[in-house]
């Protein structure tokens, strides 16, 4: 059974190495080998970026595309599985089941799931919500909440 907590922090991103280092410091949780985050804001915010900062600091080469066609997209690294869906474009509830998101998401590994309200219905319980909002000067805005025990040790890990 997981312990529902709600512990949450306000980050400033100033730049894209404050962002960049933000993921670097989550992607040393081992929590991350179960964890499910979201990540929610406008058009441009920047989830896609984190996103990549974050892959990147787990160790994935090459291209890391944006899921928003595709839906989702998977990498396997030696330590863990990362599953990054996007549902932006997500509007049949029949794709859950014949896309097989319900396994994947209950499964082990870590899930990234950017739009999450687009989804929200068939979404299990985020470990870590981040709302990402991009600022007039093109900073970063996040607000996390951690709404498990996992959640609160990623919690602490972003805002080391």
């Amino acid at each position: 059974m997981v312990q529902i907590l709600e512990s949450s922090a306000s980050l400033s991103w100033p730049d894209e190495a404050t962002t960049a280092a933000a993921a670097a410091r989550l992607a040393l949780a081992p929590e991350l080998a179960s964890a499910l985050i979201t990540l929610d804001g406008g058009l441009g915010a920047g989830k896609t970026t984190f996103t990549r900062h974050l892959l990147r600091a787990l160790g994935v080469q090459g291209r890391i595309k944006s899921p928003s066609y595709a839906v989702l997209e998977s990498y396997e690294l030696p330590q863990l599985t990362v599953h990054h869906f996007d549902f932006y474009r997500f509007s049949d509830p029949r794709e859950w089941e014949d896309a097989g998101f319900r396994e994947l998401l209950a499964g082990p590994g870590l899930k990234l799931c950017e739009w999450p309200t687009h989804a929200e219905a068939l979404l299990p319980q985020a470990d870590l919500q981040l709302q990402i909002e991009a600022q007039e000067d093109d900073s970063r805005r996040v607000k996390a909440n951690a709404l498990t025990s996992t959640g609160a040790v990623l919690l602490q890990r972003l805002v080391a």
